[in-house]
Formats: structure tokens, sequence, C-alpha cells
């Protein structure tokens, strides 16, 4: 038995929870698992004055920043997390395929 075995007074072994074989940090972190979050996919961007704006008109095509095939950026809570290439899911729905992960600068 593992040194974390706790024992009954008359000495026989008491049943460990259900989770107890996944470490402290992995239990802590269950309690965050059914936080909603915001996935966004950024295709690219654009700047326009609100006068060209105002002149878009249905069909009017606006050039974004992004090169074909070029990684797009996925943002998770408007925090940059991960850079991915669109796929087709079925016949007129689009998903991400994640390429690289983003490691976010933390200061300590």
């Amino acid at each position: 038995m593992s040194e974390e075995t706790e024992f009954t007074e008359a000495g026989e072994a008491i049943a460990a929870p259900p989770d107890a074989g996944m470490p402290r940090s992995g239990r802590e972190l269950e309690a965050v698992y059914d936080i909603p979050v915001t996935v966004s996919a950024v295709l690219g961007k654009a700047t326009m004055q609100v006068s060209q704006l105002l002149k878009l008109g249905r069909g009017a095509v606006v050039e974004l920043d992004r090169k074909l095939g070029e990684a797009i950026d996925v943002y998770v809570n408007n925090r940059l997390v991960a850079r991915g290439e669109v796929v087709m899911v079925d016949d007129n729905r689009l998903g991400v395929t994640m390429t690289e992960i983003v490691k976010a600068d933390r200061a300590p």
C-alpha cells in the first residue's frame, strides 16, 4: 500500500476516494472544468476609416492583413493561446486545427 493509505483504529485500510490517484493539482483544477470560456479564431484584421466602413455594401471585400495559408490566431477570453489552420468540418462548417501552442510570458 502507498504511504498515503489511511487506516482505522482497528488497523483496517480506509478506501481511497476515486480521485486519490490523481495528482493533487489535478484534483484542485476540477473546480474550474465547468467554467465557460470564449474561444475565437481570428482570420485577420483590417483598419479603415468610418467613412470607408459606411460605404461597404453587400458583396464588398475587405482585405485582411494575412496571406493565404498563413496561420490564424486562436484566442481564449481575448488571450492569444495558439495558432492554427482552417479546416472543413463538414459541408458547411469550418474548424481550426491547432498547430502551435503559444506560451504567454508571465511576470512573477
